[in-house]
């Protein structure tokens, strides 16, 4: 039985990692559940999978959370540093991080200290300190399995290789609601329509980075860190059926390529049960009625994220960091109808040209620049005309 913490159970991959363990509880149980802010769902699935700890990491929560939970042997735990603590705790074996944004970076650093296994959803956490966690992970010999789609389909594809030489991957992106619009379209768009993303039910900030193609920066960047690759050995390509998830290009030409139907729990699974591969009721892809996988160049000038991001990868340091914490407050003033879906680009960029540049930074030097770019960021953000 593998015992797991779950960081972000209410959200999209926590809910369907507690899919993935409801159908298998002979082999996978919840010893630890945490939200943000969402006491109601997670006061649910702790009735529901009875973890022995709970964590809301808003503490002006803690009250209500508890009396939902008077009636049950559950310990009731507030505040981002119970968030941090409990995932060392001895009863777990796995700790799946499927929370949002920068949250998931010190949890994931102590769930690595503490030796857990990790599960990595929350893609932000390599973006932001990429290099400390690589080498954390090294020194601790903890295992870091990605859940992320296109990184899943990496590692599978890698399986069996050894130490065959990899020429390039290539990461594939839907392409988002807007594939094939154009500057002045996007400048109008709601976030509404931004929500609406054709191929994939998440959350609203990775729903939103998807369709400003800064989620597959994120994941170029990811890469480079769980695979060990030059920023030139990454390649994007829009495939907007979502069936082939991404594939590798050997040395000597050939390509490998993992498929499915567009479904997290497959990659969620295949994390938690990894090296082995289990039975299960997702759906399978059907080749006689999916009649064409096509492909086709990112548009970088358009969807100019994607440029972001891979200038902040070839820059280092910090530069990620900046880049996330930007992001961050330009998809939630987006989200607020605050500024445009254009002028989030814009705000991202301003922030790498004057963020203070460290070459090589500490865990307290990731921790001072998320902070003095949310600030310099939401001052911006007020000077943008939406």
């Amino acid at each position: 039985m593998k015992r797991l913490a779950i960081l972000g159970s209410t959200g999209s991959i926590g809910t369907q990692t507690l899919q993935v363990i409801e159908a298998h509880p002979d082999l996978f149980c919840a010893e630890v559940l945490t939200a943000n802010r969402n006491v109601k769902l997670l006061a649910e699935q702790a009735i529901r999978f009875k973890p022995n700890m709970v964590v809301i990491a808003e503490e002006n929560k803690y009250a209500e959370l508890k009396e939902a939970l008077k009636s049950e042997d559950i310990k009731v735990y507030a505040g981002k540093e119970a968030l941090s603590q409990v995932v060392a705790a001895g009863t777990v074996d796995m700790v799946v991080t499927a929370t949002v944004g920068y949250s998931g970076l010190l949890p994931t650093v102590n769930a690595i200290q503490a030796g857990k296994v990790i599960a990595l959803a929350n893609k932000e956490t390599l973006v932001v300190a990429g290099e400390l966690i690589h080498t954390l992970a090294l020194r601790h010999k903890t295992p870091i399995l990605p859940v992320d789609s296109e990184h899943s389909a990496i590692f599978q594809c890698l399986a069996g290789e050894g130490n065959n030489p990899v020429e390039k991957i290539i990461l594939t992106a839907s392409g988002g609601p807007f594939r094939g619009k154009d500057y002045s379209y996007l400048q109008s768009v709601t976030p509404a329509a931004a929500l609406k993303h054709p191929n994939w039910n998440m959350g609203a900030k990775v729903t939103i980075d998807s369709a400003s193609l800064m989620n597959k920066g994120f994941e170029v960047i990811e890469a480079k860190w769980l695979f060990g690759l030059a920023p030139q050995q990454i390649e994007v390509v829009v495939h907007p059926q979502s069936i082939i998830h991404s594939m590798v290009e050997f040395a000597d030409g050939s390509i490998k390529a993992q498929l499915g139907v567009p479904d997290m729990r497959l990659p969620i699974q295949y994390a938690l049960t990894y090296p082995d591969r289990i039975q299960s009721d997702f759906g399978r892809v059907d080749f006689c009625s999916c009649r064409s996988l096509t492909f086709e160049e990112p548009d970088r000038q358009t969807f100019r994220n994607l440029n972001l991001a891979y200038r902040a990868m070839l820059k280092g340091g910090n530069m990620p960091c900046i880049l996330n914490a930007a992001n961050e407050v330009a998809v939630e003033a987006f989200l607020q109808e605050r500024i445009s879906f254009t002028a989030m680009s814009d705000l991202i960029e301003e922030c790498m040209d004057k963020g203070h540049f460290v070459a090589q930074p500490s865990l307290e030097d990731y921790i001072q620049t998320d902070r003095e770019i949310r600030q310099e960021a939401e001052e911006r953000v007020k000077v943008f005309k939406k």
